[in-house]
């Protein structure tokens, strides 16, 4: 469901003349119109500077999104258990994660 905006219309400029004339740099409120401050330099590139912690969040990310969704040995180990008929069921450690979900769900 769209949440509905009011009070601007899209014919309405977010910025006065003097502002667009900027090409970056911070902005003040005066009244309905938006100005450059003094501080703001014209062309001025922002830089973001990561921690180390966000750095390591990033690599941690990156290794999450390339490993593969499915554990290929695991499948293996398991066909070969099902071909050998050695593969065993343990219906009470099925029983117990169902309940943990059905507990979850509530």
């Amino acid at each position: 469901m769209p949440n509905k905006i009011e009070g601007y219309k899209s014919s309405q400029s977010l910025l006065s003349s003097a502002a667009k004339g900027a090409k970056a740099g911070a902005v003040e409120r005066t009244g309905s119109h938006l100005r450059p401050t003094e501080n703001a330099e014209a062309g001025a590139a922002d830089q973001v500077t990561l921690t180390q912690s966000a750095r390591d969040l990033q690599q941690v990310a990156t290794a999450v999104a390339n490993a593969p969704v499915v554990d290929s040995n695991r499948v293996e180990m398991a066909k070969r258990a099902i071909d050998n008929g050695t593969y065993q069921v343990n219906a009470g450690k099925i029983a117990d994660k169902i309940l943990q979900f059905e507990k979850l769900l509530k």
